[in-house]
């Protein structure tokens, strides 16, 4: 956003507010059961297995559910699956089904529908071509339902990090309309989908879990951005908006609205793209590195609410992150401008941001990260894109040089960095390293949690040595809640749970 545009807002917002139009005193959901969650992402996928983007992750989160499903302190817990039985090697996994689920369809849950969903995913059904839909499902070899109704996994070898991934939603064996109709067990069912408006879900009044979930019905209203968000809630036209920063949320009523807030899990990162001159060359990687600050860079997008990062994990995940790599790239101009004229770039060069124009604290990253990397004769030109076209062209094609996001995944350290193998499709910045391959290769078939944690913070150190890319923070979740509701739990992970949330007394 230009600095003329936000001056033109904040005129906007000044006048809302003395003509009393910023301030409604009464939402004008009050009184009905239901709530409007504000979004910035245009949906672009339905489908529990070839979803990519976290924002329509955290939406569908209501719709399907996997065998196994994370809570809000992040435990892995059994969903549809009552039970997993692991073989020691762990290359079978036999699952207990739970009975007395329906789908939204009302077709009642049986092993048929999980082998047909799994198949699915792992891309083995008749008439796939072997590629799996799920990437961390590549790795299954067969899926059988036994006798008595369970369902049995035979992976290519063993995998103790299997678990996690069983989040993956279960459909309808047969089911083929997961884009226009989807159609799972979750606590609400699909509704509508309005393009550049809203997605709205209605009460599963099936659900499987009693008494769940409260609401009638969900809106998720698309908004432009964290400014019209603002508004919206200022407003009274939406009861919930996650991911705000410091400053907007301090401009909400603390009558109307309360700020709840999670660490994340996310890692924003300036990702640098690894097969590209000149950030094929781990000097002037490191040179970016050394040259920005991460506490003005939090500073000015977050107001201080996140914490900065040096490698490609959060904090949040607890002992799987390696404390020892903190402060590796403190800022240090000078270094940097050494580094870069060691590489034949002493007076710098012009390079390229690709950023989402949908995500205000991506856009502002880049700003700023422009203003330090000029001080090292790099010339940062700013792009900003659509969403679905940052998806296709930075993501998928990884056609671009650099790009700020934030990387999200499962509350599991083996999904945090599976993406930086080789070979992975997660892998957007190209990284290569094949000591970092041999470690993820090993991982899985290790049980022992210090051992794995230990290889995991060898991970940490080579990518951080390797200067993949330039890791910032992992910012606080701010979620703006009105009042009128409770029972809103912010979840370390892209994770939009409307099943608990209900009306205020």
């Amino acid at each position: 956003m230009t600095s003329f545009a936000k001056r033109f807002l904040s005129c906007v917002l000044s006048l809302a507010m003395i003509f009393g139009l910023a301030s409604c005193k009464a939402n004008t959901n009050s009184g009905n059961n239901t709530a409007v969650v504000g979004i910035t992402q245009e949906p672009s996928s339905f489908d529990p297995h070839t979803v990519v983007a976290a924002g329509d992750k955290e939406l569908i989160f209501n719709i399907y559910e996997g065998l196994y499903k994370f809570d809000s302190e992040g435990k892995l817990n059994p969903c549809l699956a009552e039970s997993v039985e692991i073989s020691d090697d762990a290359s079978v996994y036999t699952f207990t089904i739970r009975k007395g689920v329906t789908f939204h369809n009302g077709d009642t849950l049986d092993a048929g529908d999980v082998v047909y969903s799994l198949k699915r995913a792992a891309g083995l059904l008749d008439g796939q071509d072997g590629t799996a839909l799920v990437a961390k499902f590549d790795c299954i070899k067969s899926v059988e339902a036994t006798d008595d109704g369970k369902v049995v996994v035979t992976l290519d070898s063993g995998n103790s990090e299997m678990l996690s991934y069983f989040t993956t939603g279960i459909i309808p064996e047969g089911y083929t309309d997961c884009e226009t109709s989807p159609c799972g067990t979750g606590p609400f069912k699909f509704e509508s989908y309005t393009v550049a408006q809203s997605v709205v879900l209605v009460k599963n009044e099936d659900y499987w879990q009693d008494g769940m979930p409260y609401l009638d019905s969900v809106t998720f209203k698309i908004c432009a951005d964290m400014d019209s968000g603002l508004l919206e809630l200022q407003n009274g036209t939406i009861d919930i908006f996650p991911y705000l920063d410091t400053n907007h949320a301090d401009q909400l009523d603390p009558a109307q609205f309360s700020i709840e807030s999670n660490g994340s899990n996310m890692v924003q990162i300036f990702a640098l793209n690894n097969a590209v001159e000149p950030l094929d060359n781990p000097d002037v990687r490191r040179a970016i590195n050394y040259a920005i600050s991460r506490d003005d860079i939090i500073d000015i997008t977050m107001s201080g609410a996140g914490a900065a990062l040096t490698t490609a994990m959060s904090p949040a995940m607890g002992s799987y992150y390696d404390t020892s790599l903190d402060g590796t790239f403190d800022q240090d101009v000078d270094l940097a401008k050494e580094l870069l004229a060691n590489a034949g770039y002493p007076d710098g060069f012009d390079l390229t941001v690709t950023v989402p124009s949908n995500y205000l604290i991506h856009v502002n990253t880049a700003v700023e990260l422009a203003s330090e990397l000029a001080a090292i004769g790099i010339n940062l030109e700013i792009e900003q894109v659509e969403w679905a076209t940052w998806l296709e062209d930075v993501y998928t094609g990884r056609n671009y040089e650099t790009t700020v996001i934030a990387l999200t995944s499962d509350y599991a350290p083996y999904d945090v960095l599976e993406r930086y193998s080789s070979d992975s499709n997660g892998n957007f910045i190209n990284y290569s390293n094949p000591e970092v391959d041999r470690i993820l290769a090993e991982i899985p078939t290790i049980s022992d949690e210090a051992q794995k944690t230990e290889l995991y913070h060898e991970v940490l150190g080579i990518i951080t040595d390797d200067a993949a890319s330039c890791y910032i923070q992992d910012p606080t979740t701010l979620t703006a809640v009105s009042t009128r509701l409770t029972g809103y739990n912010v979840y370390p992970m892209y994770v939009q749970d409307m099943s608990t949330v209900k009306l205020a007394d």
